[in-house]
């Protein structure tokens, strides 16, 4: 980790800078959408791939168990790839994520249900979802590096938000596409072939994508790694458990914080408050639509305020917004439903901060092993807390209706602490340094 305490030269974008932010970002919505659209449709899913009869809160449990799978599949594809992009280059790994990606969401859109195949239909599902899994896996955390080495160092905060904002376009794209379908469909149309609209376009979007990756260009600080030879000599991941033990657990506990974030304010919350608190199911996603809005341009706020004040100062006021925010939104929805559109707008936006943590994680590790230090620390971190978020926030709805905002709010202290931490150690982003040492980034 740096401690610089140099002045940050604020260079502007180049063209170039500006095509390849666009393509990447471009793409990564289109990956993304592919990842998150199960979970638009977990309620239909949940009736359609298991035995009629059974407790709706097993169906439930169930449902979102295979999501999480997903996300426990996301460390062994993401070390893998991640250990050929820091050896082979950036751009081949940024292309094959896609591609990886793309079969197993048309898979899941020609998948035959319970009532033909039985057991073995979800748990044909479940393997479809863990090759989903392991293809985000190398998207996310190369997407990151992908960007952070292609701009100047005094805007990798604003590359890094800008990305994060397109990744959760991929979610505004996929409520989008269940709101529509819900209101030009009737709920029976939509249980006997609508739900597979979405998977079979997310084919379509990953054939896309490969093609908008293709029309990118290697890093240069990849380029410049390997024109020194400056390559790392043994395998990448050996050496980042190694020698950045720190870097791992500050990246792993700042993914928590992320993965509380995202997956409960902006994933989880549409079902719950169909199922939990009876909102009709378009307005959730309605209102779904507008969060995720907020959430892209909180990203960007948060990335351009990083390059100016820092990260620890960004957590230190925006992780108590989202907690509150969270208590706000249910809290308020519980008492009014009229209040869903506004509350989850404001929490959209504030769940934004997490743009922040890329920008810590590419400050964290060397350029030589950047990319299997952010993959490994990251997707392990959302293999066992974003994988664990949703069978855990159901079971604690049992208890008490609030469960995902105490959820988030606990984590939203864990990132008020990173916060403290930060500042205190006055700990500053690799990149706040002057532009003459920018090949060493």
């Amino acid at each position: 980790m740096s401690n610089s305490l140099s002045a940050p030269a604020f260079s502007r974008l180049t063209a170039r800078d500006y095509k390849t932010l666009w393509l990447a970002t471009l793409g990564g919505v289109l990956e993304f959408y592919d990842f998150i659209i199960f979970v638009f449709f977990a309620n239909t899913i949940g009736d359609l791939f298991f035995p009629p009869g059974i407790p709706d809160w097993v169906r439930q449990f169930q449902t979102f168990g295979i999501f999480a799978a997903g996300y426990l599949a996301r460390p062994l594809g993401g070390v893998v790839m991640a250990h050929a992009g820091d050896l082979n280059g950036r751009k081949k790994i940024f292309t094959l994520s896609v591609f990886l990606m793309a079969l197993p969401t048309l898979g899941i859109g020609l998948l035959p249900t319970y009532a033909s195949l039985g057991a073995w239909a979800p748990v044909l599902l479940l393997l479809l979802r863990i090759l989903q899994g392991a293809a985000i896996g190398g998207e996310v955390p190369g997407a990151w590096v992908f960007v952070a080495e292609h701009v100047p160092r005094s805007r990798v905060g604003l590359a890094c938000g800008v990305l994060t904002a397109g990744l959760t376009g991929g979610i505004l794209l996929g409520s989008l596409v269940a709101t529509g379908l819900n209101m030009v469909m009737p709920p029976e149309q939509l249980t006997a072939y609508g739900w597979r609209i979405p998977f079979l376009l997310g084919g379509a979007f990953g054939l896309m994508s490969m093609y908008l990756r293709y029309l990118l260009t290697e890093t240069p600080v990849f380029e410049e790694l390997r024109k020194r030879r400056a390559l790392s000599a043994e395998t990448p991941l050996r050496a980042v458990v190694r020698d950045h033990r720190s870097a791992i657990l500050l990246s792993g506990l700042l993914t928590w914080v992320l993965s509380a974030a995202i997956v409960v304010v902006i994933l989880m919350t549409p079902a719950l408050l169909q199922k939990v608190y009876n909102v009709p199911r378009v307005a959730t996603l309605q209102a779904n639509c507008l969060a995720t809005i907020c959430l892209t341009a909180g990203c960007v706020l948060a990335g351009w305020l990083t390059d100016r004040f820092g990260t620890g100062r960004v957590l230190l006021v925006g992780c108590p917004l989202f907690g509150i925010a969270a208590y706000l939104l249910y809290a308020g929805v519980r008492l009014d439903s009229s209040l869903v559109m506004p509350l989850y707008g404001l929490a959209g936006f504030t769940v934004g901060t997490v743009a922040v943590v890329p920008c810590v994680m590419i400050a964290a590790f060397p350029p030589q092993i950047r990319f299997s230090g952010i993959s490994f620390s990251y997707n392990l971190g959302y293999a066992i807390f974003g994988g664990l978020t949703p069978i855990l926030v159901s079971w604690l709805l049992h208890f008490d209706f609030l469960a995902p905002a105490h959820y988030v709010g606990a984590l939203a202290l864990l990132g008020f602490g990173v916060g403290v931490f930060l500042v205190s150690a006055d700990w500053r982003p690799s990149w706040v340094q002057p532009e003459d040492t920018k090949t060493e980034f």
